[in-house]
């Protein structure tokens, strides 16, 4: 059965390119240039930046560089949701999102089942959004399209706000959504955002200190007091929530960068940060 109804791409051509042979090359690139260190475990879930890929892609290669040539039946991609909107949950309307490199449907029995537990356990769903401009989420895709091995579905999840339990809610649906399938978590999130470099890297190590620690209430805690910062806080901890039900046991920082690195500019950076999350 052909899709019909897909999520045309706002950032194809801009935040990384939209020829699909150009892509594939630039992706391959920053996955070839990853040396990783030997990961201590199998990996359930990704962190990764979402920033252009001239800016954050060589770090973004180091986390797709660990999963390269798996296989999965599902990806579970949590992203922040960057817009205004009233509700805190957000998916795809669309039945499919659209990149240069071709079409990733979304799985809307696994949808199904992550609305089942939210609604049961927080009376709330997630609310369904129609053409929208997000470009965390997105910016996943195409380096997932090149690294994995195979066509996979998604499960896309925007977080636009919320209270800590009902995002660790969501991570607790996401591992019982995931448990029987042979399936990827992604967390989409950069770090600071506009100090100068010396600053930069004091808070995105803290906030990275406190991701490889895998504490939820450590990352609260940073950001809460200052002394780090993630724009997709909540998306890691609700993936970081759902590896700890699938058996994750440890976290392992891959890489960071900052903007300043791409731009030359050290004045106002962004922070991007690689890392796993393995069990066994």
């Amino acid at each position: 059965m052909s899709i019909t109804d897909i999520r045309p791409s706002p950032i194809a051509g801009t935040w990384y390119s939209g020829d699909a042979e150009t892509l594939r090359r630039q992706i391959g690139g920053y996955i070839d240039q990853a040396g990783l260190p030997k990961l201590e475990g199998e990996v359930v879930a990704l962190v990764a930046p979402h920033a252009g890929y001239a800016y954050s892609g060589p770090t973004a290669g180091y986390a797709f560089r660990a999963v390269l040539g798996n296989a999965y039946d599902l990806v579970a991609v949590i992203s922040p949701f960057h817009r205004y909107h009233p509700d805190s949950l957000l998916t795809s309307a669309h039945e499919a999102y659209q990149t240069p490199l071709g079409t990733v449907p979304i799985d809307r029995e696994a949808l199904g089942a992550l609305n089942d537990h939210l609604e049961a356990n927080i009376g709330q769903a997630l609310t369904p959004v129609s053409k929208d401009g997000e470009h965390s989420l997105e910016i996943e895709l195409p380096f997932l399209q090149y690294a994995l091995e195979g066509d996979f579905k998604l499960l896309p999840v925007m977080i636009s706000a919320g209270e800590l339990a009902t995002v660790e809610e969501l991570g607790k649906g996401l591992a019982e959504v995931l448990r029987q399938r042979k399936a990827l978590l992604v967390a989409s999130t950069d770090l600071s955002h506009f100090h100068a470099e010396k600053a930069a890297n004091e808070l995105d190590q803290e906030m990275l200190k406190r991701i490889a620690a895998l504490s939820p209430e450590g990352m609260v805690k940073a950001q809460q007091t200052g002394k780090g910062e993630a724009c997709g806080i909540m998306a890691v901890i609700a993936v970081m929530v759902a590896a700890k039900a699938l058996d994750t046991t440890s976290a392992q920082v891959l890489h960071y960068s900052t903007s300043g690195q791409t731009s030359g500019d050290y004045h106002q950076v962004v922070g991007y940060g690689a890392a796993v999350f393995l069990k066994g």
